[in-house]
């Protein structure tokens, strides 16, 4: 066990004894946890998307704005975004929200 507060280098030593008992398995699942663990750790890196609005028209309908939308929003991930989307949709449909209303959320 690990005490904490204990040296560097006990740390150090100890991390190294348990790797060195774990079989090639055991030892790449320590390595992804302990990447895991460090990257919540580390600021993240800014990552350079470039989004090119198309500019919202007049007259839009909520079928269009969603796909006016996924256009300029290409890089996430449809299949998760279809519950809310399609909540949004009932609302409009169902309970005759305001397109506009619908849209801008």
């Amino acid at each position: 066990m690990i005490i904490q507060g204990g040296s560097k280098s006990n740390v150090d030593d100890r991390l190294a004894d348990i790797y060195t008992s774990l079989d090639d398995e055991a030892r790449r699942s320590l390595i992804d946890y302990a990447e895991f663990l460090a990257s919540r750790c580390e600021p993240e890196e800014a990552v350079d998307i470039e989004i090119n609005h198309l500019p919202r028209p007049d007259e839009e309908s909520v079928v269009a704005a969603i796909k006016r939308l996924s256009d300029v929003y290409h890089m996430l991930d449809r299949s998760k975004m279809l519950h809310e989307t399609s909540g949004l949709m009932g609302e409009h449909l169902m309970q005759g929200r305001e397109a506009s209303e619908v849209i801008d959320d």
